[in-house]
């Protein structure tokens, strides 16, 4: 059985604690620079509701969503060969990882390993949030279409390929799952960090 949150929301449609994370999501989905963080009792999560000041900047590293799924790519030069995978925020459980192109770049990555995700939580029938650490990879998944400047070839057409049919998923299909940044510098490596730096 699933453990009872609740979800603090300091900065979003309507401030306030929440029981569910759907009830949280409508309060922070879309909107500019939400904040908010689950919490495993009550108390605690009426604590730091009303010690906001002090709860933001003692909770700064934990304050993304663990009940999420972390998207990250490996590559060796970019451009290079990619690959990619996706793991369970909470625990670093990989849950889908795809073993490669030979020649792409890393946003083309990033973009690809997202869409997988939304793919798998489709399936899964979840809107958990998915995090990236690349800002252009979730602006191209919102558009539903990459700005590529890598030219197709034999070496890069496998990575193409791929990155057609995920446009026509994405055209053809719809998703409840909140596409977030992952704040590397207040908490350190995604937790799909393929470790390479």
């Amino acid at each position: 059985m699933a453990k009872t949150k609740f979800y603090v929301v300091w900065k979003g449609r309507k401030p306030g604690i929440y029981n569910t994370w759907p009830e949280c999501q409508k309060q922070v989905k879309g909107y500019p620079g939400a904040r908010f963080k689950s919490f495993p009792a009550k108390a605690e999560a009426e604590q730091a509701f009303h010690g906001e000041s002090e709860a933001i900047s003692n909770t700064k590293t934990e304050s993304y969503i663990e009940e999420s799924l972390s998207v990250d790519v490996g590559s060796r030069g970019n451009p290079g060969p990619v690959e990619y995978k996706g793991v369970y925020t909470k625990t670093g459980e990989i849950v889908f990882e795809h073993a490669g192109f030979p020649k792409g770049t890393n946003n083309m990555g990033e973009f690809l390993a997202i869409v997988h995700a939304l793919q798998y939580l489709k399936e899964k029938n979840s809107s958990i949030p998915i995090y990236s650490d690349s800002m252009t990879a979730l602006k191209w998944v919102k558009d539903k279409k990459i700005k590529s400047t890598l030219t197709c070839d034999k070496n890069t057409e496998p990575i193409w390929n791929a990155v057609d049919r995920a446009e026509t998923w994405l055209q053809e299909n719809s998703w409840n799952n909140p596409l977030m940044k992952w704040e590397t510098k207040q908490w350190g490596e995604i937790k799909a960090d393929y470790g390479r730096k």
